[in-house]
């Protein structure tokens, strides 16, 4: 009976340990047309209270990870300027860090202008970022997109 018992209580722990993984931005992807063959990429991170995301555009790379885009080969399409960011911006000192960044509270959104020769073939990659809170970062995390 007391080895049902301690069973039961590892079995608990267990799921209780797996419902505990933290994920606290949710990424959404969406375009929009705005020419002929032109389009805007357009890929939204939702973020939970009191973490945030870092930007593309930190001044080196001795601290967090840097949100950043990759882009599958393809010839049916070409990117156009920069990736843009927005959103609730905080830019300063972070003591994790040690340095001055730029990071993202509640909602970043990040915008790639593209040009499309072929309709039918899809955009795809990845986008990686790192999250951290007051206290303590995750790793970087690998994002899909298409």
């Amino acid at each position: 009976m007391r080895y049902i018992f301690t069973l039961a209580l590892l079995g608990i722990n267990l799921v209780l340990a797996h419902s505990q993984i933290l994920d606290p931005v949710k990424w959404s992807f969406d375009y929009q047309q705005t020419g002929e063959g032109e389009f805007e990429l357009i890929y939204i991170a939702t973020i939970d209270p009191h973490w945030a995301v870092y930007s593309q555009y930190l001044e080196n790379d001795d601290g967090p990870v840097r949100t950043s885009f990759e882009y599958d080969p393809g010839d049916h399409f070409e990117l156009v300027g920069k990736n843009q960011e927005s959103g609730e911006k905080h830019e300063g000192y972070d003591p994790l860090f040690d340095m001055n960044v730029i990071k993202y509270k509640k909602k970043a959104t990040f915008k790639q202008k593209v040009k499309v020769s072929d309709l039918s073939k899809p955009i795809t990659g990845y986008l990686t970022f790192m999250t951290c809170d007051d206290t303590r970062c995750l790793p970087p995390t690998e994002v899909d997109y298409s």
